[in-house]
């Protein structure tokens, strides 16, 4: 018991001295003009300010502060904007400036250190990557070459419901319709159909959903300076085994696509036809001469990425 007592007076002690400490060091620094906003505590900053709707939580505040006040998500200092005038502000007179994503362990690792698109920090590598996504991955002449893949895909999606309707079966819309667009966008990344082997299908649907938590989950160590290098919600065991699992799925596809290319430059030395996503990248992966040169991280974290918007 007297254990007990000594360790609560000293947690005391300590949560007094940072109080103090913390109060003296903003007083007398170098003072920077801050938006306003509510009195933040320690360690946790705003976050009990933030209820089960915290969209509804930060509306009532801007209420009260303004369209421009700070919050702090912890020790981490952020602002809210709610205002289509401020936002302009951010998205557009400043932009740039605020064109970074925060960094999240878990996003972080599982799109290799952030070595995709979606959250790769602004500048010459992010400008490569939105040019290559736009002109060579979306551009209008690669997606009239998928015309066909779309009208094939829908074809068969219609076979199924009409199938089922002179079965007198119940159609699972939505499931149906999930299965068209996987199948749709695995056969442009990869050339072949989700649903093509009921196996894989399962394993990487059960993989992505798993990833997708992760991607969506609150972790404290991002928000909390002292649980930085702590794991108190086990992320990291998690983080790493999904990570793991994808990586060896596209290890898998990439060196079968990769052989299936040495076979046709051997049969044909004009090169390879662009057939889907994976080509593309990899011819880009494979010209010394492209201004930046993609590592085979970067082709899984392209891919991830887009893969992710379909689960």
């Amino acid at each position: 018991m007297a254990d007990v007592q000594d360790h609560v007076i000293l947690f005391l002690i300590w949560l007094i001295s940072f109080i103090l400490a913390r109060a003296l060091f903003t007083k007398y620094r170098t003072r920077v003009r801050r938006p306003p906003g509510p009195l933040a505590l320690p360690i946790i900053g705003h976050f009990h300010l933030l209820g089960s709707k915290p969209y509804q939580s930060l509306h009532k505040l801007s209420l009260r502060y303004g369209p421009l006040f700070q919050f702090y998500f912890g020790s981490i200092p952020s602002v809210v904007v709610s205002s289509g005038e401020m936002a302009k502000e951010f998205l557009q007179t400043h932009d740039i400036s605020f064109a970074n994503r925060p960094k999240l362990s878990n996003i972080d690792y599982l799109f290799y250190g952030s070595n995709d698109i979606a959250f790769a920090s602004y500048g010459p590598y992010w400008k490569f990557m939105k040019k290559l996504s736009m002109t060579k991955l979306l551009g209008v002449q690669t997606l009239d070459k998928f015309v066909p893949v779309m009208r094939e895909e829908r074809h068969l999606f219609l076979q199924t419901l009409l199938g089922k309707a002179e079965a007198g079966e119940a159609v699972d819309v939505k499931k149906e319709i999930m299965r068209l667009t996987n199948n749709l966008i695995t056969k442009m990344i990869m050339r072949h159909r989700c649903s093509d082997s009921e196996d894989d299908a399962t394993e990487v649907k059960e993989l992505m959903t798993e990833m997708m938590k992760l991607i969506g989950s609150f972790n404290l160590s991002d928000f909390v300076w002292f649980c930085k290098n702590l794991d108190l919600q086990g992320f990291k065991k998690r983080v790493k085994e999904a990570r793991a699992r994808f990586d060896a799925i596209m290890e898998r596809v990439m060196k079968a696509r990769e052989e299936e290319r040495r076979k046709k430059r051997d049969m044909n030395d004009a090169g390879v036809a662009m057939n889907d996503f994976l080509d593309i990248l990899l011819d880009i992966m494979e010209n010394e001469k492209e201004e930046m040169r993609l590592t085979r991280e970067n082709v899984k974290g392209i891919i991830l990425v887009i893969n992710s918007h379909f689960y």
